[in-house]
């Protein structure tokens, strides 16, 4: 008889709500990963077990958690500037829209995104499987070359923006000033991924990662004291149905959906790689004085864009993850490494596929709603609030969760990450060009 049948459905969806409610949690709170909720509900397993709770249902629950939170982490990088690890890249065009009344349509589109990537990645999961598998070891072979042309790509098609008193500046001189950054950002990355072992936590919850001092100052604090140099408000929101054309939005879709499932099956490559590359594949306006009003539009409306091709490489990295470990029997996150463990490793012949893609369906049908609702009203909770003092708040929550989870040297890796987050601005050029914290290492790596 099949797991899937020996499952009661009470328990399945017990299980499936409660992974919901985690992510959730861990979607909005910043510093708290779904790596944290895994590694509890993998340590308290025996105890549920005992209190007639399948093992199954266990690992449901962990997959719930972590599908959920890829909806629900765009709310804290929109609303609060305070990014995750593979929401890093959404804070400046999040803030952006947040900024000109956007941010609840920015969220609504987010959760489109994801929506979106669940249905591509439902009916593609097994063809794009096997046409992984296939070529699996020859990308992993190739992987340090691969890096190193997408890093050649983001820099060369690095244009600055348009300074109205000097016109548009010398592409080679902002080709200098990218690859400037990246060196300075990658150059932190390998220092502090290399002494992690500094990173001593004051409160253990779950596995801290230096991941979170890195990204919190190089995309969410460096942003917000930027944005206190224009004393800035957080506008009224207008109304949230999306404007973003349908062709942009199915595009966003794809190119996050297709990158964000094949470094999935990756060792070393996290979903923010993947946006890298989903990136350059949306086109990037700039403000143009000359033509204030249609510029700015395309502007936004590039920014929306991206937005939605980040939620889709979130989602689709999850649910591939989940493949990856199917096929090729290779864990790829705190959650697939949590399901291993409980149940051993996944096989196409087993229930099991089947079950946690319904799982993953519902799972998706519950985030989608419950993100829009958030989105559609957190602003209320925020409006009544002075942003210089909001901004002042969330730097030093983000601190203290710093120092929390990764101690002294945690919190001299954020604060060194400021500035270097701050450059971009400063020498005219995309904040993308940061991701050489992780690019860096992960090329080292590979070579």
């Amino acid at each position: 008889m099949s797991m899937l049948i020996d499952v009661p459905i009470w328990a399945f969806l017990i299980s499936v709500v409660a992974g919901y409610l985690l992510g959730v949690i861990s979607g909005l709170v910043p510093g708290i990963h779904t790596n944290n909720f895994a590694l509890i509900l993998l340590a308290f397993s025996p105890l549920l077990f005992e209190n007639g709770l399948p093992v199954v249902c266990i690992a449901a629950m962990i997959l719930s958690n972590a599908i959920s939170h890829t909806f629900h982490d765009i709310i804290p990088s929109i609303f609060l500037g305070a990014p995750g690890e593979d929401t890093a890249l959404a804070v400046l065009p999040g803030h952006t829209l947040l900024l000109e009344g956007q941010g609840s349509q920015a969220v609504r589109l987010s959760a489109l995104g994801s929506a979106g990537s669940v249905v591509f990645s439902l009916f593609t999961v097994i063809p794009l499987s096997f046409l992984f598998v296939k070529s699996y070891s020859l990308i992993q072979e190739n992987m340090a070359y691969i890096l190193i042309f997408v890093v050649f790509v983001m820099v060369m098609t690095e244009k600055g923006e348009y300074l109205h008193a000097e016109g548009r500046q010398k592409s080679w001189k902002k080709r200098f000033y990218a690859l400037l950054l990246f060196g300075i950002s990658g150059l932190l990355g390998v220092f502090a991924f290399r002494m992690e072992y500094l990173s001593v936590p004051i409160i253990k919850w779950g596995q801290g990662s230096i991941l979170l001092p890195l990204l919190s100052g190089l995309f969410g604090a460096s942003q917000l004291i930027i944005s206190l140099f224009s004393d800035p408000v957080i506008p009224a929101q207008h109304d949230s149905k999306p404007d973003l054309e349908k062709r942009k939005i199915l595009r966003g879709v794809l190119t996050g959906s297709i990158f964000g499932s094949i470094v999935a099956w990756l060792p070393g490559i996290s979903s923010s790689i993947a946006t890298v590359f989903a990136r350059l594949f949306v086109k990037q306006e700039e403000k143009d004085p000359g033509h204030e009003y249609e510029t700015d539009k395309a502007f936004l409306s590039s920014s929306k864009e991206f937005i939605v091709s980040i939620s889709g490489v979130n989602t689709s990295n999850a649910i591939f993850g989940l493949m990856a470990l199917t096929f090729i029997g290779k864990t790829r996150s705190g959650a697939m490494v949590a399901i291993n463990d409980l149940l051993g490793g996944i096989t196409l012949e087993t229930s099991l596929v089947l079950l946690f893609l319904c799982a993953i369906l519902l799972t998706s049908l519950l985030s989608y709603f419950s993100t829009i609702y958030l989105g559609d009203n957190i602003h209320h909770v925020l409006e009544d609030i002075e942003y210089p003092k909001l901004c002042y708040g969330i730097i030093f929550f983000l601190a203290t969760m710093v120092l929390f989870s990764t101690g002294l040297f945690g919190l001299l890796i954020f604060v060194i990450a400021i500035p270097i987050g701050m450059l971009a601005t400063f020498l005219g050029v995309k904040k993308s060009h940061a991701m050489g914290v992780i690019l860096l290492p992960v090329i080292l790596h590979f070579i």
